[in-house]
This record gives C-alpha cells, structure tokens and sequence, in this order.
C-alpha cells in the first residue's frame, strides 16, 4: 500500500481527500458499533483431520495433566469452537486450576536425542532467530502421524486457513502488500533448497523425516499447524501446549497462563488459572498478546475486529508527504528537501540519513507514529519554537499542539490526508466488503476481506479522532 500511495500525484490526492473525508467522517453510527470477536467463529464447520477424533481432554488426562472437570471442548456462539466451562456445576471461583500441563506433554526444541534430531537442530541454526522456534517444530509435524509425542496435534481440530494463504496469496489481491506474508512465502521457498540440499546427504536411517519428501507447501502447511498454536512464555522459544491452545482470545480474558520452573527442568509444568470467576458456559479466553492483525491473522488464522493494536505502516517519503500536505491545503515547506536544521532533527528521529528506518505507523494505542508526528510538527515550525521541545514532546499526541495551533492543524490535517490517500489505494470500498461478508463466502475469503475490512474502519477512526482534535483548537487558527 505505501508503495502505491507513494506515487499519488497532488491532485489525485486531494481529490481523494475531497472525496474520502466527506464520505468516511459522516459514516452512520452502525458502521462503527463493532464488537470484539474473533472470525475464527465460523471454524467449527472446517474439516477435520480426524472425522472422528479421540477426546482431546481425555488424552490431556491420560498422559498425567490435570483439566478441571467444569470444562468441555464446545462451540461457544460467540468464540466458536474452544475451551468452556459448560459442566453444570457452578461457577469456577478466580485462582482454580483450569488446566495443569506435566513437562513431558508440551511440545518444544530440545538438545537432539538421536541422530535425527540433530539434523532438524542444523537446519535450525540456518532459520532466522524470530522465526526459529516456528519453523522448527513445524518441520516435527511432517511426520506427526507417526510420533505418539505430539498425537495431539492429529486430534485436536484443525482449521487450514493459513495454509490457503500460502498456496494462492488472496491478501495480495487485496493489495495489502506490506503484509508479511510475502516474507514468509520467499523464506519457504529458499528453506526448502536448503532442507532438500541437507537431507540429500543424510543417511537413510538418519533421515528426521523417515524418508518422505519436504517441500514448500509441506513446510507451509507445518508453518500454518505450529504458529496457529505457539505460545511464548518466559521469553523462550514456542511451545505447542496441547488443549490450552484450544482457548480462544480476548484483550480482556479471564485466564492466564503460568509457567512453572525452566523450559528445561523435569518438572516444568504449564497451567492455565482462572483470572477472574467464570460462569457457567463461559468461554476460556487468554490474551494471545497486544498485536495488530497482521499477526494474528498470519500466526493464529483469525481477524480481531475492533482491535485497539491494529496499525497500517506507510513509509515516510518526502514525495507521499508532499502530496498529503498539499491534499490537505497545507502550506508548508518542501519535505521532500528539508532545511539542514531539520535534517538534523529528522536523523536523531531515524528518519534521514544513512540506515534511517523509514516505516512509519498509523493506528495503535499511539494513533499516529511519535516520529511521524514528531516529523510533521518540526517541518511546520521555525528551528526557535522546535528548539523549546524535547523530542519526547514533540512525539507525543498528548502533548497538545506543542509549537502552537497552526503548526498543529498542519500536522494533523497532513495525517488525516494519509489516512484518505491510503483508503483510496484499496481496490474496494467499505461497503463493497461488507456485502461480501454477508454472503457467507469461503473462510479463506473471508478472512481476507475482514482483515482489509478492518484496516480501512481503523483508518475511519484515525480520520474521525484527529478531526475533533483539530476542532478544539484556535477557530482561527484550524479553519479549513
């Protein structure tokens, strides 16, 4: 998107402006009544990899866990299929025990025990470090069918959305091209020369994966299995802790988990604890982490609406925000050639110079990226009132008009403009979107639509959150 945005010409974007903000600001108020839910509602109706699975608590029990008896695996009408407390027998008072892990049933890298793990350990070491813990455990489940270990990724149900993604990229044709998906894809494919290169000189008896052919779509299909259900605790590398990865999300649950001991000691346990009392028929929900979208949807396979962490990132380029301002009917200086001083203050920013980071945010608990903001109040200022600030100040949103309101008006009103050039590079419209939801599409369009969906209603609320600020300051000072 930020690509695309980058080459909109001054017209094309106050036109867009013109057009958007008239359109978007007065959305009725239905448009924005969103509850917190997670698309992965609709999941129950996927297939399964077992038509008939065992009983996943029951396996949680005869491998030495504990589950309290109040709990089902079910299909809650809001969550859809996960972990609830349906039993009839009161509710769950805060500090029970929901479910206790033994350290012999989560899944997770250890030191190589044979010949074959330690294979899997140097393919390890060519992974890059964020993605190690993944793609790891995702290269065991190649051969899941045959290690009674991690049986309960076999009966546990399973949804393949992800995996979709990977064979035929539908968020690309939604021109989300900042996705990280696209990274994912080109890793996939450059790790399979490197596990077929590897695994050719591997002697039969030795082979980590009995001998069965690993490609990219084997591996994606792994990557979609492990990352839907990796938890990080400690700051270690993710386990797969079976059941527990059946609780769905919420940024407001009502169960944590707890580590007990190191990921390495004997009696490492996992336990998830009621963190406030849970009713009868209540879902278990855990807080997966505060991440936007693109996180969950590529790691869990699921779309937070109204997610209060959701972000759009855009580059800062000079030609995109000269556009923008003038959109805006700004007048300020060129911010494709700032003044030295301003140089100065955008390289301490990392914004210019040699290794500047140049993506910016929009959205987030911070509305607008603090050295965004901080950048478009300094080349709307004089060096004499920017140097009354520290950068801190000038980053802040909260920090009301700190070099005055007109300076202020400018900044946001630039912002705003971003908001609408971004809005006018997705191919639909918000209500093209919703009507396809209300079709009842296939999940993995679904899921696609909702994730773009949802980036264009947050950018709405950016554009409607800086429009007030902008009317609360001087009337003479913010008059469009």
């Amino acid at each position: 998107m930020a690509a695309a945005a980058a080459g909109a010409t001054p017209a094309t974007a106050r036109k867009a402006l013109a057009s958007t903000t008239s359109a978007l600001l007065s959305s009725s108020p239905a448009l924005r009544r969103r509850s917190l839910s997670c698309s992965a509602a609709s999941a129950a109706t996927a297939p399964r990899i077992a038509q008939q699975p065992p009983d996943l608590l029951r396996w949680v029990q005869r491998e030495g866990g504990f589950v309290h008896p109040a709990l089902r695996v079910a299909d809650h009408p809001e969550y859809g299929l996960g972990v609830s407390a349906t039993a009839a027998d009161g509710v769950i008072p805060p500090g029970a025990v929901l479910i206790d892990l033994p350290g012999r049933i989560p899944l997770r890298l250890r030191h190589p025990a044979d010949a074959a793990d330690a294979v899997l350990m140097q393919l390890a070491d060519r992974v890059p470090a964020c993605d190690r813990g993944t793609v790891v455990n995702e290269t065991r489940l190649e051969v899941a069918s045959r290690k009674d270990k991690i049986r309960f990724i076999l009966v546990a149900i399973y949804r393949e959305p992800a995996r979709d993604f990977y064979r035929t990229n539908i968020l690309s044709r939604g021109r989300h091209k900042e996705l990280a998906i696209n990274k994912r894809c080109r890793f996939l494919l450059e790790f399979e020369k490197e596990v077929k290169q590897k695994l050719g000189t591997v002697p039969s008896g030795d082979h980590p994966f009995c001998g069965q052919d690993v490609h990219s779509s084997s591996l994606g299909w792994a990557m979609s299995a492990a990352s839907s259900r990796a938890f990080r605790l400690h700051g270690e590398i993710p386990m797969l802790l079976p059941l527990v990865d059946m609780c769905n999300h919420s940024f407001s649950p009502n169960a944590r988990i707890v580590q007990k001991g190191d990921v390495e000691s004997p009696d490492m346990s996992v336990k998830v604890v009621a963190e406030t009392q849970i009713d009868q028929n209540a879902a278990v929900t855990l807080n997966y982490g505060c991440y936007p979208n693109d996180f969950y949807l590529l790691d869990y396979g699921f779309v937070v609406t109204s997610n209060p962490y959701d972000q759009v990132e855009l580059s800062y380029d000079g030609n995109l925000l000269d556009a923008a301002s003038m959109a805006a009917g700004v007048s300020n200086p060129n911010f494709s050639t700032p003044a030295k001083w301003q140089q100065e203050i955008l390289s301490r920013l990392n914004l210019h110079g040699e290794g500047a980071i140049l993506k910016v945010s929009l959205g987030g608990p911070d509305i607008v990226d603090g050295r965004l903001l901080a950048a478009l109040r300094v080349l709307a200022a004089d060096p004499e009132a920017v140097g009354k600030h520290d950068l801190k100040t000038l980053m802040s949103l909260g920090a009301k008009a700190p070099l005055g309101p007109t300076v202020e008006a400018s900044a946001l009103r630039t912002v705003l403009a971003l908001c609408a050039i971004a809005l006018q590079h997705f191919h639909t419209k918000i209500m093209d979107d919703q009507a396809v939801l209300k079709g009842e599409p296939p999940l993995t369009t679904q899921l696609a639509v909702q994730f773009r969906l949802q980036k264009k209603l947050m950018l709405v609320d950016i554009m409607q959150n800086l429009s007030r600020r902008i009317k609360t300051l001087s009337p003479e000072k913010s008059t469009a």
